[in-house]
C-alpha cells in the first residue's frame, strides 16, 4: 500500500510538499543551533529558546489554519501559504549572510507561522483523499518523511554552518526548496470546501476557545489530543537537549553531533513504518502504549548513562565517540527512544483523523495543533529555565522518562476503543 499511495496523485504531491517544507525548517534551525551552539554564550537556553520561537506560532495560529482549511479548498491555502514561505526563505538568508542570530530568529519565528497554519492543511487534507484504511500507511509516510526530512536538514544544515558557513551555498538550499515545496503545493488534487459557510474568525483568541471546546466534548479527541501533545513535549525536548547532551558530556566535534542527530532522524522514521506495518491498515492503539512505555525506559536509561559523567573539553571524532561504551550505549538509547516514538504517534494521530467529521476535520486537528504547541512551548521554556538553575541535561531526561511512565499509566487506564 504506501508503495501505491508514493506513485498516486491523491497523496505523493502532499508527501512531496511537506517533505521540502520539513526540510527548510530544519535547515534553518539546525544552522542557527550550529551557530548558536559552537559561537554564543549561554548556548543551551538559546537553543532551548530556538525551538520554543519555533514552536509558539502554533498556539496563537493553528485556529486560524483550521479555520481557512475547513472555509476554503485545502490545496489552494496550501499553495498561497508555500509561496508567501519563499519571502521568508530570503529573510532567512539576509540573516545568514550577515551571520545575524536575531534575523534568523525572526526568520525562524516566520517558518513557524507558515507551519502552523499549514499543519491543519497537513493532516486534515489526509482523510479527504485516502481511505480509512490507509489513513495508517499515510500517516507513517508523512511521519517517517517528515523525520528524514530532519535527518537531511539537520546534515545539511550542520555542514552549512561549519566554520562560519557558506552563505552561497546556504542561500541555494533554502531559496530551491522553498521553491520546490511551492511547486509541489501546485499538484496537490483540489479538496473541495468542507465548510463553505463558516465565517473565519479573525479573532484568534475566541476561534481557539471554540475549537478547544469542541474537542474537550467528544472524550476519544481529547484523548488522541493529550496522547500527541505528550508526545510533541518530548520529541521537542529531546532534540533541544541532543546537542549540549553529544557536545558538552560525550565532547562530540560539529560531524559527532550531526550523526546522532542523523541517527534519531532515521530511527523515528523507522519506528513510524513498524508502526503501520503492525496496523496493517487498522488502528491498533496498543501500538502507542507499547511506545509509551518503551519511550520511558530508554529515557531513563539515557539519564542514568550519562549522570555524573564529567564535561568533555576536548572536541572528538565521530570514530573516537563511537569506540567508547559511553558513545554506544547513548546511541542505542537514541535510537530505540526514536522507534518508540514513532510507534507511539502513528496509531493516536491516525485515530484521530478517523474519529473526526468531514466538516470540521482541519478545525480539530488545528485544536490538537494548539494543545500540541501548548505542551511544547511551555516545556521548552521550563527547561530553559531548569537549565538556567543548573539543572543538567541527565536529569532532565530522567525526569522526562519518569514522567512519561507515568503518561503510559494513565494511557492504559483511558484508552478508548479504536473503532
Amino acid at each position: 500500500m504506501p508503495s501505491s499511495l508514493m506513485l498516486s496523485r491523491r497523496f505523493a504531491p502532499l508527501f512531496w510538499c511537506q517533505f521540502f517544507a520539513a526540510f527548510n525548517d530544519n535547515f534553518l534551525k539546525t544552522a542557527l543551533v550550529f551557530l548558536i551552539l559552537f559561537g554564543s554564550d549561554g548556548a543551551e537556553a538559546l537553543i532551548t529558546l530556538a525551538s520554543a520561537i519555533f514552536i509558539a506560532p502554533y498556539f496563537f495560529l493553528s485556529a486560524l489554519g483550521g479555520e481557512l482549511a475547513d472555509r476554503y479548498d485545502k490545496a489552494r491555502v496550501a499553495q498561497w501559504l508555500k509561496f508567501s514561505e519563499i519571502f521568508v526563505a530570503g529573510l532567512a538568508v539576509a540573516g545568514y549572510w550577515r551571520q545575524s542570530v536575531p534575523i534568523l530568529f525572526v526568520a525562524l519565528a516566520g517558518f513557524g507561522v507558515i507551519a502552523a497554519l499549514f499543519g491543519p492543511i497537513k493532516y486534515g487534507i489526509l482523510p479527504d483523499h485516502l481511505r480509512r484504511e490507509e489513513l495508517p500507511a499515510g500517516n507513517a509516510l508523512v511521519e517517517g518523511a517528515t523525520f528524514v526530512a530532519i535527518l537531511t536538514g539537520t546534515i545539511v544544515g550542520g555542514l552549512a554552518a561549519r566554520g562560519g558557513g557558506d552563505a552561497a551555498a546556504f542561500a541555494a538550499l533554502v531559496i530551491g526548496f522553498a521553491v520546490a515545496c511551492w511547486i509541489a503545493s501546485l499538484a496537490i488534487p483540489p479538496t473541495g470546501e468542507g465548510a463553505p459557510h463558516l465565517k473565519v474568525a479573525f479573532n484568534i483568541v475566541s476561534s481557539t476557545a471554540v475549537m478547544i471546546r469542541h474537542l474537550r466534548a467528544d472524550s476519544r479527541l481529547w484523548w488522541g489530543a493529550m496522547v500527541t501533545s505528550w508526545f510533541w513535549l518530548v520529541g521537542i525536548v529531546v532534540m533541544a537537549l541532543l546537542p549540549p547532551l553529544i557536545k558538552t558530556l560525550i565532547g562530540g566535534d560539529e560531524n559527532t553531533v550531526t550523526v546522532y542527530l542523523a541517527l534519531f532522524s532515521i530511527a523515528v522514521g523507522a519506528g513510524s513504518g513498524l508502526a503501520a506495518v503492525i496496523a496493517r491498515g487498522r488502528i491498533v492503539l496498543k501500538t502507542t502504549l507499547a511506545g509509551c512505555v518503551l519511550l520511558g525506559l530508554f529515557a531513563l536509561d539515557l539519564g542514568l548513562a550519562t549522570f555524573g559523567v564529567a564535561p568533555v573539553l576536548e572536541p572528538k571524532t565521530p570514530n573516537a565517540v563511537f569506540s567508547s561504551l559511553l558513545g554506544i550505549r547513548i546511541a542505542v538509547d537514541l535510537g530505540g527512544l526514536a522507534i518508540a516514538g514513532g510507534l507511539f504517534i502513528v496509531p493516536a494521530f491516525a485515530a484521530v483523523q478517523a474519529w473526526s467529521g468531514a466538516d470540521y476535520r482541519a478545525r480539530t486537528v488545528a485544536a490538537v495543533n494548539v494543545l500540541n504547541a501548548a505542551f511544547m512551548t511551555g516545556a521548552t521554556v521550563l527547561v530553559a529555565l531548569l537549565q538556567k538553575a543548573g539543572v543538567g541535561v541527565p536529569a532532565l531526561f530522567l525526569m522526562i522518562g519518569a514522567a512519561t511512565l507515568l503518561v503510559a499509566v494513565a494511557i492504559w487506564w483511558t484508552m478508548p476503543r479504536a473503532d
